[in-house]
């Protein structure tokens, strides 16, 4: 039986060209990129095209403003910690927001024991930054400001332009982890304004284990890792050339095909909101109605708890999550949703449905139907919604 993949944000499948580029890749046993005989230097002219395909994605003034990591949680680590620690003489505020990934949430941690102090900002119940209040809470002592463009279990997206032309004006290097956003919606690095932006290749069709972060020339950023001179100094290491081939490749299709993917998942969405009236009732919505992903909706059902929902569903053969696949096996309710004002009991009955360009109608359809069945089924074993239907 077809297993029904709502699961997108956690990862996507593997375009098929992204695919056979990395087999031939593993046929031709390219060189090290770094050696410089003849080997060497092919291998680095095939770096070379990938970074320009990633680059002309987010819309770059230079490939060489790319540097290739090991996926979106490196790529964050990188750019708050490089930039920290870049900048240290200037002070050690940085200002984020309660909605940030893990990989935000403890780098700063980290940068905590080193003496750094986090202004972390609310969010309106639509889950955006006021970008007032980031201008508010920026002090001489301040050397970043890191938003993130969309949020992974919302989908819902920041004012990022706003925030960014705050910060510059006030001097103030601004970094945002956009990594469920590249390839997903047109991403402008130069129309955004942003200093740097972290992304992963496995969100565009990519392989997983590799991504990239933009460092707009004249950032100052250290290296996260220590070594050779690989990616012009800012990321020691033998590159994974295999997966990056394959970034490039998907990268490529990512741009060609950036708007025909864009009108298909609006259309999914559609459907999807449509539709979910027709079928459970008393739930919350905690998708933005305007900004946000087009390819997922969170969405939380009153009374019973979204991980049994999301455990029965797969059953039927529907995998579905309840929150980003990096918080798994956590018994807190999301951070993210109580940021948003939700009640805990709220808060666990959430799902996060996230489609793709592989996605049908017929799918939102059987999701939906079987998504009544077992809604139905939990409530009527839910002491909280007997005790609802009593009152």
């Amino acid at each position: 039986m077809k297993i029904i993949n709502l699961d997108h944000i956690s990862s996507k499948p593997l375009l098929s060209e992204a695919k056979k580029a990395m087999i031939a890749a593993i046929e031709k046993d390219y060189h090290n990129p770094s050696s410089q005989h003849k080997s060497g230097e092919e291998a680095a002219e095939v770096l070379d095209n990938a970074r320009e395909s990633v680059a002309q994605l987010i819309n770059c003034a230079t490939p060489k403003e790319i540097v290739f990591t090991s996926g979106g949680t490196e790529s964050v680590n990188h750019a708050i910690k490089g930039v920290a620690m870049a900048n240290a003489e200037k002070g050690k505020h940085i200002v984020t927001s309660n909605i940030e990934h893990n990989a935000v949430i403890r780098s700063l941690r980290r940068l905590k024991t080193a003496g750094f102090k986090v202004t972390s900002l609310s969010v309106d119940a639509g889950g955006r930054v006021n970008p007032q209040e980031v201008a508010d809470a920026i002090t001489d002592e301040t050397v970043l400001v890191s938003i993130m463009h969309s949020n992974n279990e919302t989908g819902t997206i920041q004012p990022i332009e706003d925030i960014a032309k705050i910060a510059r004006e006030k001097k103030v290097i601004f970094h945002t982890d956009a990594v469920d956003s590249v390839g997903v919606v047109p991403i402008d690095v130069q129309a955004l304004g942003v200093d740097l932006l972290s992304f992963a290749s496995n969100t565009f069709y990519g392989p997983t284990g590799v991504g990239g972060l933009y460092i707009r020339r004249g950032t100052r950023v250290f290296p996260l890792l220590d070594g050779g001179i690989q990616e012009n100094n800012k990321r020691a290491g033998t590159e994974n050339l295999i997966g990056i081939i394959g970034m490039g490749k998907a990268a490529e299709l990512a741009e060609r095909d950036l708007k025909p993917r864009l009108n298909h998942l609006k259309n999914l969405k559609s459907k999807l909101l449509a539709e979910l009236p027709n079928y459970i009732d008393e739930y919350i919505l905690n998708t933005h109605p305007e900004f946000s992903l087009p390819n997922l909706v969170s969405l939380s059902i009153k009374y019973i708890e979204g991980e049994s929902v999301m455990l029965m569903l797969d059953d039927d053969d529907i995998a579905v999550s309840t929150r980003s696949a990096c918080a798994t096996g956590s018994l807190r309710a999301s951070h993210v949703l109580l940021s948003l004002g939700l009640s805990h009991a709220d808060a666990q009955g959430t799902l996060v449905i996230s489609f793709g360009i592989d996605t049908t109608e017929e799918d939102i359809l059987a999701f939906l139907s079987s998504l009544k069945s077992v809604v139905t089924t939990l409530r009527d074993i839910s002491p909280l919604y007997s005790k609802a239907r009593l009152t």
